[in-house]
């Protein structure tokens, strides 16, 4: 038994790494969005909140992630309760993201602008 319980705890140190790992990502990311935003502004870019809104939306999916790998470890229900509430506040803002940046798209197609690659 004592060998089963070796596994369970190397699995447990597993994955709370890969959940730190996911989280330190999104939050470098996050962090590299909003520097490039703030550099954006103050050159005046007019393509400053697609870039800000895809930072936001791939930090947010990396965070996702650490939390849907965090349910790999669950023990209580009320663990599990929370760990869902933070997914569906994640992925709700997830989805307006993308639809924000969809929105922001069409508009920046709608005027024409060709400064964008696309």
């Amino acid at each position: 038994m004592s060998a089963l319980n070796s596994v369970e705890q190397w699995f447990e140190i597993v994955v709370q790494f890969g959940v730190l790992f996911l989280e330190c990502i999104g939050v470098g990311v996050l962090l590299v969005a909003a520097c490039k935003a703030l550099v954006g502004c103050l050159k005046h870019d007019g393509h400053v909140r697609l870039g800000l809104a895809e930072g936001i939306a791939l930090a947010l999916e990396f965070k996702l992630g650490g939390e849907v790998l965090r349910t790999a470890v669950v023990r209580t229900p009320s663990e599990l309760l929370i760990l869902g509430a933070i997914i569906l506040l994640r992925g709700a803002l997830t989805f307006l993201i993308h639809w924000e940046i969809k929105n922001e798209e069409s508009k920046m197609d709608g005027q024409g602008d060709r400064s964008r690659p696309g």
